[in-house]
């Protein structure tokens, strides 16, 4: 059997001979493609003391892979027990203001090892490719022209887009719709307990990038890979 050093840099060229076990992947964004998790909670951490709110470190950690309404939910909910009152919109703003763009001008500088490469590996033995995020479409948007990597995703979902998103699994069951797959020929990749309890509820296997900062497990998951480019040691020699 011919085997591939993926970790190194990925060669999608070198899967042209491979066969991939799953007609489909789902990704996951923040924290999968683009390493934002990390940089939210710090600067959530600076927000909350700077400001004189009450915070603790399992409020902020539990907002890991939440919806944009979860997460600027849990402001209006810090400033209110504060005696504050703030809305939604007046929650977005405060924290605008205070993030001012460090790390969302150019997202590029926050993706993850090998995600380009990965996809295009993927997209060499035929499988389709996915994105299914709790984040905006105008987030989702910015990151994938931000990474240059638009092109690669033959459908994209936001989890604004519905009532619920993750832990919900709608966002996924519409995802395996719009591929035209069922769950068991696709497998998706996350990082949090809201991702992966989703993709489970959805029938999928459940690929979860390592994730040991935030002090949550990931043993609901079905496989724990440390890189992006780990997805590829499924793949096999065409013809196996």
């Amino acid at each position: 059997m011919r085997f591939i050093n993926i970790k190194a840099e990925v060669d999608p060229a070198d899967y042209k001979a491979f066969a991939f076990p799953y007609k489909g992947v789902v990704f996951d964004m923040d924290g999968v493609l683009v390493d934002t998790e990390y940089l939210e909670q710090r600067y959530l951490e600076e927000y909350a003391i700077d400001s004189g709110l009450d915070v603790s470190d399992g409020e902020r950690m539990a907002l890991v892979g939440s919806s944009g309404a979860d997460f600027y939910g849990a402001i209006v909910r810090w400033w209110d027990r504060a005696g504050v009152p703030l809305d939604i919109a007046g929650a977005r703003a405060s924290y605008a203001a205070y993030v001012k763009g460090e790390y969302t001008d150019n997202y590029q500088s926050v993706m993850n090892q090998g995600v380009p490469e990965t996809l295009r590996a993927l997209k060499e033995m035929g499988v389709k490719v996915a994105l299914a995020s709790s984040s905006s479409k105008k987030t989702i948007d910015k990151v994938l022209s931000d990474c240059k990597i638009a092109q690669l995703f033959d459908v994209v979902v936001s989890g604004e887009e519905f009532r619920q998103s993750k832990p919900n699994p709608e966002i996924y069951l519409h995802t395996l719709e719009r591929l035209g797959l069922c769950a068991d020929d696709c497998c998706c990749v996350e990082d949090s307990v809201p991702g992966i309890t989703a993709g489970k509820a959805a029938g999928l296997t459940v690929l979860a990038k390592r994730e040991e900062r935030f002090g949550f497990s990931q043993d609901s998951a079905d496989e724990i890979i440390d890189q992006i480019p780990d997805l590829l040691r499924r793949a096999e020699p065409a013809g196996v």
